[in-house]
């Protein structure tokens, strides 16, 4: 039809071959730099890639697979991208890929676990060479861990500690995190102090409780059980605004009194900041509100919240290192990376919490 472009032609090495005057398997040795290509002349090299770059011309990725058998490809499993603890963990791994031969193919599984087996099976398909997982709480639903296991990939999952299924994790010392948020209240002097705990199928918030109960205990500070409640398990994690602002408003209904509170993570201090403002409280002066994470929404809200902060760009980084190790090592070989890798929490301070009067 008139005044329509024909498709652009995808230049290929016959081309190349063609313009510059020399053969194409001449043309093939040079431009994908193999073994033979030191026993050609530095001006014909030069002239090949020359012509090559005048002509826009691209490797094949998908035959030069076919070729070597290597994909250069890593998979990246998220079970929900709109969960804000992703993004950082996700930008460490693209930070760390980047520069790198190897490609990360993101799969999103939508809290939905038959995607993520499908999802996991497409990959292996695909040929990756190693996987990460950025876990929530859906990934510790029975027959997730198996399927990892069964992948024989290298396979590292971040956020979720799977230490005991023999699968390397990387998580943040969360009991250390659940001490520092205690003893930044204890020393703005509260000591009613009420608790919205993670899930009770989370090791993560056993752990964030055993950290709590540990400076607690070192300081004579008695947790009022009236003050302390836990998240339901549900399959989206983004929930716990809801959950929080709903504990909170339980707790506010009994008339116990607290002048502080620990939130599981952010998103559950938001939810309580709600409930807490809705009731005709102000944010501090009337109740202090800790959270955990450090996502994007925590410094955004008003006010901001303290929170203590996973380290996920370097969480997500260091996961992917590992996954660039192990395929260039042998299992043996890369025996040497731990199990478990702990990543220290610290302290974010904010507007939510003040000194006590």
């Amino acid at each position: 039809m008139p005044g329509r472009k024909a498709p652009s032609k995808r230049v290929t090495l016959v081309d190349v071959a063609r313009a510059s005057g020399f053969s194409p398997s001449t043309v093939s040795i040079v431009l994908n730099e193999a073994p033979l290509s030191r026993y050609v002349a530095a001006q014909t090299k030069e002239r090949i890639r020359r012509t090559a770059e005048t002509l826009g011309y691209r490797p094949d990725a998908f035959a030069r697979s076919l070729r070597s058998r290597r994909t250069h490809t890593v998979g990246v499993m998220i079970f929900d991208i709109s969960d804000p603890f992703c993004t950082l963990i996700l930008r460490g791994i693209e930070r760390t890929l980047h520069g790198t031969p190897y490609l990360p193919i993101m799969m999103d599984a939508h809290n939905d676990r038959k995607q993520f087996e499908g999802y996991l099976e497409m990959l292996m398909e695909r040929r990756v060479e190693g996987l990460i997982v950025v876990a929530n709480w859906l990934f510790e639903e029975d027959g997730q861990v198996a399927k990892v296991c069964e992948s024989r990939l290298p396979t590292i999952v971040v956020g979720r500690d799977l230490s005991h299924e023999a699968i390397r994790s990387v998580i943040v010392e969360n009991e250390k995190g659940g001490y520092l948020a205690m003893q930044h209240l204890y020393e703005l002097g509260h000591r009613e102090i009420a608790v919205i705990r993670g899930p009770a199928r989370l090791s993560d918030s056993h752990r964030r409780w055993d950290g709590i109960e540990r400076y607690a205990g070192e300081h004579g500070l008695k947790i009022d059980e009236r003050c302390v409640r836990e998240l339901p398990f549900v399959l989206d994690p983004v929930s716990q605004f809801e959950g929080g602002e709903k504990l909170t408003g339980e707790l506010l209904a009994t008339g116990v009194r607290f002048t502080a509170m620990i939130a599981f993570d952010d998103l559950t201090a938001l939810g309580a900041v709600r409930a807490l403002t809705q009731a005709g409280m102000r944010i501090p002066d009337d109740c202090s509100v800790i959270g955990f994470d450090d996502v994007p929404p925590a410094l955004l809200s008003t006010p901001g919240i303290t929170t203590i902060r996973q380290p996920m760009e370097d969480m997500g980084s260091l996961a992917a290192d590992f996954i660039l190790d192990a395929i260039r090592r042998t299992d043996e070989e890369g025996a040497d990376w731990p199990i478990q890798n702990l990543l220290a929490p610290t302290l974010v301070l904010r507007e939510s919490t003040r000194r006590i009067r």
